[in-house]
């Protein structure tokens, strides 16, 4: 799917997708090496505001996971409220499968007794036909015989 004519290079969903990817990796290095930076700071000496045991970036670290916890927490309440949701979904489309199946089968085997009635039918109908069939040949002959007797006598 390529950029048609009109359309920003941000207005494809999946450039988007990817657009976002990336900033996330970026943001992501760009705290790393702020860390780093600040980790080499304060060993090197270079400043002393944040010496060995690192309290500071420890507290910074300590803020982070406060306000980052509760989001988690609700992310994951979510999730699980979605996938209950679809779990329901699921077993309510398994039921709807079993039942159509069992309307089926039911058909299946009323159409498979119509047809074994049907079938019975008609042999009877083909044994009476050939019956009439066989009854008519012989009053034909007799008939034959009947006319062929009178014009010879």
């Amino acid at each position: 799917m390529g950029i048609r004519d009109g359309e920003y290079r941000g207005d494809v969903p999946a450039v988007r997708i990817a657009d976002d990817c990336l900033a996330y990796q970026k943001r992501r290095l760009l705290r790393g090496l702020a860390r780093l930076v600040w980790i080499l700071v304060n060993v090197l000496g270079l400043t002393t505001f944040d010496i060995y045991p690192f309290i500071l970036l420890n507290l910074a670290f300590s803020l982070q996971a406060a306000y980052a916890a509760p989001l988690i927490l609700l992310a994951q309440t979510r999730q699980a409220d979605r996938d209950a949701a679809h779990a329901l979904a699921d077993a309510e489309h398994r039921e709807a499968l079993h039942s159509a199946s069992e309307e089926r089968a039911a058909l299946a085997a009323n159409q498979t007794t119509l047809l074994v009635e049907m079938l019975r039918q008609n042999t009877q109908l083909t044994e009476a036909v050939k019956a009439l069939t066989e009854r008519v040949e012989a009053l034909t002959l007799d008939v034959h015989k009947t006319v062929v007797n009178s014009q010879t006598a």
